[in-house]
C-alpha cells in the first residue's frame, strides 16, 4: 500500500477515534471502550479485514505508548496535591499490588482450574491500575484532594513492580527465588526513581538557563528528558517506568518557560498515544476467541473487584487515616486499562503455555469491568459521601479554557515608532468586552490603571471575547498608525 494511502487512512482513524471520544464522553462510557471497539471494527472480523497478530510488535508499541501516557500523567500532575498521598500511594502500589496478585493468584487456581505459573501471571497481568483511565476518570469528578492524590499517584507507580514480576514469570522456567526477586525488585525501583528525580532536577536547571530559539522547543525538550529517563533507566536495569514517571512529575512542577504549552503538547501527545495504543490492542485481539472466556473473566473480574482490590487497599492502607469512604471508593476505582493488556503480550512473545488464553481472559476483564466501574464512580462517591475539601480549584488559562469561555487571550507589542506611545488606557476606547489586563514593562510585570500611559516597548496582554476580537485589532491597529485621534483622520485600522 502507498505512503499516501497509509496516510490518508491514519488521518481517518484519528479523526474517527476523535469522534468516538466525543460521543462516548457525552454517554457518560469510558473513552478507551472507544478506542478498542474502533480496533475490532478494522480488524480481521471487521469491514476492512485488518490482520494484527505480531504480538511482539504490539508488545513494543504498548510499552512504547505506555511510557508517553506516564510521561503526561506526571508532567500533568500537581505535586502539592499528590505529595500528601505519596506514602500511602507507595504502599498501596507496592504491598497492595503484591497481595492482591495472592488473591487473585488462589482464586485462578481454585476457581477456573490454572495451573501456578499461568495463574500468578495473570493475577500480577491485572494488579497496576492503568494510569489513563485515573487520570482521565478522577480528574473530573468533585473528590477529597488526598484521595485523588492517592489513586493518581498509585496508578503511576504500581507499574514498575508488576512489569518486574510478569517479566521473570514469563521468562523462568522454575519456581522464581522470592528473596532473589525481591532484591531486584528493591534494586530496580530505588534505582530508577533516583535516576528519574536526577534526570527530572537536572533537566529542569538546564531549561531554565538556555535561552532556546523557539518557545515550541521546550515541549519537545521536556518531553525528550522524560523518555531518555526511560531508555537509561533500562540501560542500567533499573524500572523504566518509575523513572519515566518520577522525572516527568519534577519536570512538571518546575518553573519552566512555556509551561502551559508544555503541559498541551503533553496532553496531546498522551491522547495520541492513547488512541494508537486502544485501537492496536483492539486489532490485536480475536473476535472469535473472546467468548469463550468470558465466564472465566467474569469470575476472575468479580474476585478481583469485590476481593482482592478491597482487602489490599485496606490491608495497605493501615496507618494512613483513611476513612472507610474513602477506601470503599478507591477499591472501586482501581480501573484496569491498556496496561494489563499490553502486559498480557509478554507471555505471548515468550511463548508461555496458555497466553492466548490469558489475553483473552484479560481483555474480556478489561472491557467489561471498565464499563461496569467507570460509569458509576460518580455514584459511588455520592454513597460514600466524598466531597470535594478545596474551596477553590485551580483554572488553567490556557487556549482550550478560553475557547470553552468564548475569549481570546491577545499579546501587542508596542514597536518603537508607534503612536500607541504616550496614550492612556482609557484613551483607547476598546470596545465592550475587551480589556488590557496586564502590561510588561522593562521585563516587570503590572495590572494597568485606567490612567496608565502606554510606552514603546510595553508587551500588552488583552482579553477580548471572540465577538469583539477583531474590532478590538482594528482599533489598536488604527491608534497605532494615527494616534488617539485616529477615527478624525478615517483611519479604521484595516
Amino acid at each position: 500500500m502507498h505512503l499516501d494511502i497509509w496516510l490518508l487512512l491514519g488521518a481517518v482513524l484519528v479523526l474517527s477515534a476523535i469522534v468516538a471520544v466525543r460521543l462516548s464522553h457525552q454517554a457518560g462510557l469510558p473513552t478507551l471502550l472507544a478506542y478498542i471497539g474502533l480496533g475490532l471494527f478494522i480488524g480481521e472480523s471487521g469491514p476492512l479485514h485488518i490482520d494484527f497478530d505480531n504480538a511482539e510488535l504490539a508488545e513494543t508499541l504498548g510499552l512504547a505508548a505506555l511510557v508517553l501516557i506516564l510521561a503526561e500523567g506526571g508532567l500533568t500532575t500537581s505535586w502539592r496535591h499528590v505529595r500528601p498521598s505519596v506514602p500511602a500511594a507507595i504502599s498501596v502500589s507496592i504491598i497492595g499490588t503484591l497481595i492482591s496478585i495472592a488473591v487473585v493468584a488462589l482464586a485462578a487456581q481454585w476457581l477456573i482450574g490454572m495451573d501456578w505459573r499461568p495463574a500468578f501471571l495473570l493475577a500480577a497481568v491485572l494488579a497496576p491500575t492503568d494510569a489513563a483511565a485515573v487520570f482521565s476518570v478522577l480528574r473530573r469528578l468533585p473528590l477529597p484532594s488526598r484521595l485523588t492524590g492517592l489513586l493518581e499517584a498509585e496508578s503511576g507507580f504500581n507499574d514498575a513492580p508488576v512489569v518486574i514480576i510478569v517479566a521473570t514469570l514469563s521468562v523462568e522456567h522454575t519456581v522464581p527465588n522470592l528473596a532473589e526477586l525481591a532484591g531486584v525488585m528493591v534494586y530496580e525501583l530505588a534505582a530508577g526513581g533516583l535516576l528519574g528525580f536526577a534526570i527530572g532536577w537536572l533537566g529542569a536547571q538546564a531549561l531554565r538557563r538556555v535561552a532556546l530559539p523557539a518557545s515550541g522547543l521546550y515541549p519537545i525538550a521536556v518531553m525528550s528528558l522524560s523518555i531518555g529517563s526511560y531508555g537509561a533507566a533500562t540501560l542500567l536495569h533499573a524500572s523504566g517506568f518509575l523513572a519515566v514517571y518520577v522525572s516527568a512529575l519534577v519536570l512538571g512542577n518546575a518553573r519552566l518557560p512555556h509551561r502551559p504549552a508544555t503541559r498541551g503538547f503533553a496532553e496531546g501527545i498522551g491522547w495520541l498515544a492513547q488512541i494508537g495504543l486502544f485501537v492496536m490492542l483492539g486489532l490485536l485481539a480475536s473476535p472469535s476467541a473472546l467468548p469463550g472466556q468470558i465466564v472465566p473473566a467474569l469470575v476472575i473480574g468479580f474476585v478481583l473487584l469485590l476481593v482482592a482490590r478491597p482487602v489490599s487497599v485496606v490491608l495497605s492502607s493501615i496507618g494512613f487515616k483513611l476513612s472507610w469512604g474513602e477506601k470503599v471508593f478507591a477499591s472501586w476505582a482501581g480501573l484496569r486499562g491498556a496496561v494489563p493488556i499490553v502486559l498480557a503480550t509478554i507471555p505471548m512473545v515468550e511463548d508461555v503455555p496458555d497466553a492466548d488464553r490469558l489475553f483473552s481472559i484479560v481483555f474480556n476483564i478489561v472491557v467489561v469491568f471498565t464499563l461496569l466501574q467507570g460509569p458509576t464512580l460518580p455514584l459511588v462517591a455520592r454513597w460514600c459521601r466524598l466531597k470535594s475539601d478545596e474551596q477553590t480549584r485551580e483554572l488553567d488559562v490556557e487556549a482550550a479554557p478560553l475557547e470553552e469561555l468564548h475569549a481570546d487571550l491577545l499579546e501587542v507589542r508596542i514597536p518603537p515608532d508607534s503612536r500607541l506611545s504616550g496614550v492612556e488606557i482609557f484613551e483607547l476606547r476598546l470596545p465592550a468586552g475587551a480589556s488590557i489586563t496586564l502590561v510588561v514593562r522593562d521585563g516587570e510585570s503590572f495590572v494597568p490603571e485606567p490612567t496608565t500611559r502606554l510606552q514603546s516597548g510595553d508587551t500588552l496582554l488583552v482579553v477580548t471575547t471572540d465577538t469583539v476580537r477583531e474590532t478590538t485589532e482594528r482599533r489598536l491597529r488604527a491608534i497605532s498608525r494615527r494616534g488617539k485621534l485616529a477615527g478624525w483622520f478615517g483611519e479604521t485600522g484595516t
